[in-house]
């Protein structure tokens, strides 16, 4: 299958790139290369015939419609989007472009395309999005695929506002469409201003750890190479118009997090003195801070009979084992802008 992956340089994107070669696709990368992209996330696949990059941006309408003239591709996956919810806090204009109007004129240009081919029901337009559109959980309960919406930011209103494109260009247009939701991602090529590469990358620089309000959010960790191949299985089981919710299982309090994550650096690279958790700072909540998300993804199971393949414990592991061997990958991008900089606090 020849597939389009936009956001193909970023951290979940570039994962299923490298999944989609290594399963025999050919895959082309659509990505506008911006802060948060990294064409060395797929080096090595760069050089396989049956990967091709483009470098365009989903705001420009004609340059889309001359990559699936050139290309044809047999699907489409839509990873690109602006994700980071502290940016949006502060720069909401490039979310609403990127996400929404972004989205607008992929699903435009995917349905010119699909109308000119005769609309063959084999194609499929695969929108990735979150689980911080359906909102806020308290204590129990988790997501299911009927979940009401209910954005809090930003961010999550952009993400909101291209699920129900996507949707509605299914339902008007008949566009063959599957839609998934996820939840918090981590491991290799994570860009360094989300939580878990901020605690690893500043507990080895002897940097406070820093933690929002006291720690108590609880989220559902996903190993971003679990979700690769849990998105390649709904590509090619996913049911046309069905939308699937993928978790990990594996629900952390933030603060719980961070322990594990200087637990296991005190394991593979100990401090002189101490432990890397007496670097831990509490610092001040974000704006609108969701207090839990946790995703049921019974669905996944039993329909297409997908569960993540690793622990949190496990996947944390794996994930400071690339950091320490992987330095030259995250090292550069200390210096783009705003990492490192405490973002999200304009509201």
């Amino acid at each position: 299958m020849k597939i389009l992956v936009t956001g193909g340089a970023g951290f979940i994107g570039s994962a299923v790139v490298r999944q989609a070669i290594a399963a025999g696709h050919s895959v082309v990368n659509l990505d506008a290369l911006t802060y948060s992209a990294c064409l060395e996330n797929v080096a090595s696949v760069a050089d396989s015939p049956n990967y091709a990059f483009v470098q365009a941006d989903l705001r420009d309408r004609a340059a889309l419609d001359k990559v699936f003239a050139e290309h044809t591709p047999e699907a489409v996956m839509h990873l690109a989007a602006e994700s980071h919810v502290d940016r949006s806090i502060d720069g909401p204009g490039d979310f609403i472009e990127t996400n929404i109007l972004g989205t607008y004129n992929l699903l435009e240009a995917t349905r010119s395309f699909w109308v000119a081919k005769d609309k063959p029901e084999s194609f499929r337009f695969h929108h990735i999005s979150t689980d911080e559109v359906f909102g806020s959980l308290g204590p129990t309960g988790q997501f299911t695929e009927t979940t009401p919406y209910d954005p809090r930011s930003p961010y999550s209103a952009s993400k909101a506002s291209s699920d129900h494109l996507v949707r509605a260009w299914h339902h008007t247009y008949g566009l063959p469409i599957v839609l998934t939701n996820c939840s918090n991602n981590y491991g290799p090529y994570h860009f360094p201003e989300k939580l878990i590469p901020v605690i690893i990358l500043n507990a080895l620089a002897g940097k406070p750890l820093p933690i929002y309000g006291d720690g108590s959010n609880i989220r559902d960790w996903l190993y971003v190479e679990d979700h690769a191949d849990a998105l390649l299985t709904v590509l090619a089981k996913g049911r046309n118009g069905e939308c699937y919710n993928i978790g990990g299982e594996n629900e952390k309090t933030n603060l719980e997090l961070v322990k594990t994550l200087c637990a296991v650096l005190d394991d593979k690279r100990s401090k002189n003195e101490g432990s890397y958790a007496d670097q831990i700072t509490f610092v001040a909540d974000r704006p609108g801070h969701d207090a839990r998300y946790a995703i049921d993804p019974t669905r996944m199971q039993t329909e297409l009979g997908w569960r993540p393949s690793v622990t949190v414990e496990e996947g944390l592991e794996k994930t400071v084992d690339w950091y320490l061997n992987n330095a030259d990958w995250w090292q550069p991008l200390l210096g783009r802008a705003g990492v490192g900089e405490r973002l999200g606090t304009k509201a």
